[in-house]
């Protein structure tokens, strides 16, 4: 069947979308061959890259000439909705007529009608419940005209979760009051708190690598011993920094008949989905090994075996200058990433010495302040004395050290921690074939990444030892 001028109008702006992606990708693999040769030394390319270039100009050129009827197809569909638009607008116009109008006693009027089922009479579906059982072992024909009337409603206030149910009709007491599927609790998760204060590039339309020259020897300058004497010269070299492409995955396989006749049960799973992705790829950051935050950060050590708030603090001022000894000008420390664990701890220390040094705005006699407003996953939580962020991240591992009982304490500078994603990334897959012999649905997940923190040696610092040990309150 037909649709709407808006089904039309975003189907054409998604092959425009198709078309515009073609073309990006046509002149960023011509690049890529370009800047192949280029390193190579090759001052010509050869008769593959020749052919390979020629197919892909000739693509660009099909993509452009695209481009231009998808923008034609797309103002035509635009110009037929506003005359839709002005038509509609035309027939809700009203005109004064001499009509008298009739008498209060003789007008129908139409009040608001409850609900069947309502959260203040029956809060925990007791009532629901009942008729369903009523109807369907008892044949009671007053809970089964209940159950049509409660359908009736739906149909009007939820027709989209209707519209996939084949045959809801004769299963009416299985579409569930929306009150009670309000209050369902999702599954905790550590999510991304230190993936979203990361530098975040857009992920580059092809490859499975990103390149970044970095300079390992730099040039020199010296003093001139007398007029026209060389002056000092150091040659340049660099070293070629991969960085791989990572995908974060989960799938789940769900029944038919969960999703048809349950209530949301799709879109809850696949939030559930979206918050495994989101946690394994902050994991990934902070933990992967050889190219994780902990894995490059230069170590500062805590050793205490009663630790205080008031001595953990120079030793997170002792790693953010690290940060600045190593990257001078090209970063600041800017944020503390800790376990919430330690975040509270550190709110509970209690000292009668304060900071000789402290940050504009904060109160004198304090060791940081905190926002009230901010909670888990939702930003800062607080600023230290020095003026750095406090980030809070569960995905931080607390079995470090002999005892398996230690947490790490990382001061980074935010503009190297380097994060390439996908702008619409986490995408989704829903497949209903693979499992169609068992009546299931395959729901997937997934995020291309990207990550470093290795452009600068020691750029990123941690805290660690025994002083962070599980802390007592």
């Amino acid at each position: 069947m037909p649709g709407t001028i808006d089904d039309l109008i975003a189907s054409i702006e998604v092959e425009l979308e198709a078309a515009q992606k073609r073309l990006k990708k046509c002149g960023a693999e011509v690049q890529l061959i370009l800047d192949k040769a280029q390193q190579d030394g090759r001052s010509a390319l050869t008769v593959e890259e020749d052919e390979r270039v020629a197919e892909l100009f000739a693509a660009r050129d099909q993509a452009r000439g695209d481009i231009t009827g998808i923008e034609n197809k797309l103002a035509n569909a635009n110009k037929i909705k506003t005359e839709e638009m002005e038509r509609e607008a035309k027939q809700s116009e009203t005109r004064a007529t001499e009509t008298r109008k009739p008498a209060y006693d003789k007008v129908a009027r139409v009040g608001k009608e409850e609900r069947t089922y309502r959260k203040d009479q029956d809060p925990l579906g007791k009532g629901f419940l009942m008729d369903i059982a009523r109807q369907y072992s008892y044949q009671d024909v007053e809970a089964a005209s209940r159950l049509a009337r409660h359908m009736q409603e739906e149909r009007v206030e939820r027709a989209e979760y209707l519209e996939r149910a084949v045959g809801t009709s004769a299963f009416s007491g299985l579409t569930v009051p929306q009150y009670l599927t309000d209050m369902y609790a999702p599954a905790t998760a550590a999510l991304r708190p230190f993936a979203d204060i990361c530098n975040r590039h857009p992920l580059p339309d092809s490859g499975m690598s990103i390149e970044i020259s970095r300079i390992t020897t730099s040039s020199d300058a010296g003093l001139q011993a007398s007029q026209n004497a060389a002056v000092t010269e150091q040659n340049m070299d660099d070293t070629q920094l991969s960085v791989p492409v990572q995908t974060a995955a989960g799938q789940q396989t769900i029944s038919r008949q969960a999703i048809d006749r349950g209530t949301g049960i799709e879109d809850v799973a696949f939030q559930d989905l979206f918050n495994r992705v989101a946690t394994r790829l902050d994991s990934t950051l902070l933990n992967q090994a050889t190219t994780g935050l902990s894995a490059v950060s230069q170590a500062n050590a805590y050793t205490d075996g009663t630790p205080t708030g008031a001595e953990l603090y120079p030793k997170i001022l002792g790693a953010a200058a690290g940060v600045e000894t190593n990257l001078l000008a090209m970063g600041a420390p800017t944020h503390a990433v800790m376990h919430s664990r330690r975040w509270y701890w550190l709110s509970s220390q209690m000292s009668n010495t304060w900071p000789m040094i402290n940050s504009v705005n904060l109160p004198v006699q304090a060791a940081g302040t905190l926002d009230p407003n901010s909670s888990y996953a939702s930003g800062p939580r607080g600023v230290l004395p020095n003026g750095m962020q406090v980030v809070v991240d569960n995905n931080i591992v607390t079995n470090l050290g002999a005892g398996t009982n230690e947490d790490e304490l990382y001061v980074v500078p935010a503009s190297e921690c380097h994060l390439w994603e996908d702008p619409n990334a986490p995408l989704f897959i829903r497949a209903e074939q693979p499992a169609a012999a068992s009546l299931g649905v395959l729901l997937v997940a997934y995020s291309y990444f990207a990550y470093t923190f290795g452009r600068y040696a020691n750029g990123m610092q941690k805290v660690g030892g025994t002083g962070l040990v599980t802390p007592a309150f």
